[in-house]
């Protein structure tokens, strides 16, 4: 006879989430709702890097993108092409923001290191939807991140273009970063932001497996993954 393995949320959730096998899954998108967060690691110091406040975000990207907005220009790219540019890298990452939640944050895992790893990238985030310190992307994991995407887009544009563009892509990513935040944690009563809210809660809650965009439904729209209106059915 085959024993479940069963976590203990009393104890640090890292070393656990991999024996859980294929039923991570089941267990991952069925959230706690508790503003506060579980503990990851034994170790405190280990710990501590696995918790970031949502202004250290822009307090550390935003001189980052004006640095390459700047290079932009200083390399001979004129201020309303280097605006298009970055304007463009907006775009781009409206994109990659979809791509990334839809086919990265929720694959299917089931050996221990995959579902440890995915645990650590987006896993907590469902089963602790309301952990306020662990909602935003830690600079230190998005630096480490930003090395392969700009060797990337150095391949595809000049190195005048690359700066403004890549600074684009920064810029989207700091706009998701808060806006995300702010859905989980704001009080918005009317307009857009509502609406994102109960979109976004509605993936939460509801259809996991549907409405992939964050800052817009555009994506979910251009690829058939909007939910539909009253959906009710929660999936894993």
């Amino acid at each position: 006879m085959v024993v479940k393995f069963t976590v203990d949320l009393n104890k640090p959730l890292v070393s656990q989430v991999g024996h859980l096998g294929e039923a991570y899954d089941e267990w991952v998108h069925q959230p706690i709702i508790s503003k506060e967060g579980p503990r990851f690691f034994g170790n405190d110091y280990m710990e501590m890097f696995t918790r970031t406040r949502w202004w250290v975000i822009p307090l550390v990207w935003l001189p980052v993108i004006s640095c390459l907005v700047l290079l932009s220009i200083q390399r001979g790219l004129a201020p309303a092409e280097t605006a298009i540019a970055a304007v463009s890298g907006i775009f781009i990452w409206t994109l990659m923001e979809y791509s990334l939640h839809r086919f990265l944050f929720h694959m299917k895992t089931e050996s221990y290191w995959a579902n440890t790893f995915h645990y650590l990238l987006h896993g907590c985030h469902h089963k602790h939807p309301m952990d306020s310190l662990r909602l935003v992307f830690p600079p230190v994991a998005t630096a480490i991140l930003c090395v392969p995407f700009w060797s990337f887009f150095r391949v595809l544009s000049t190195p005048s273009v690359t700066p403004a563009l890549f600074g684009g892509v920064l810029m989207g990513y700091v706009m998701y970063d808060l806006t995300h935040y702010y859905l989980h944690h704001g009080q918005p009563s009317t307009g857009v932001s509502k609406k994102l809210k109960s979109y976004h809660l509605n993936h939460h809650f509801r259809l996991q497996t549907m409405g992939f965009g964050i800052t817009s439904s555009f994506w979910d729209i251009v690829f058939g993954t909007k939910p539909p209106p009253k959906a009710t059915e929660k999936s894993g």
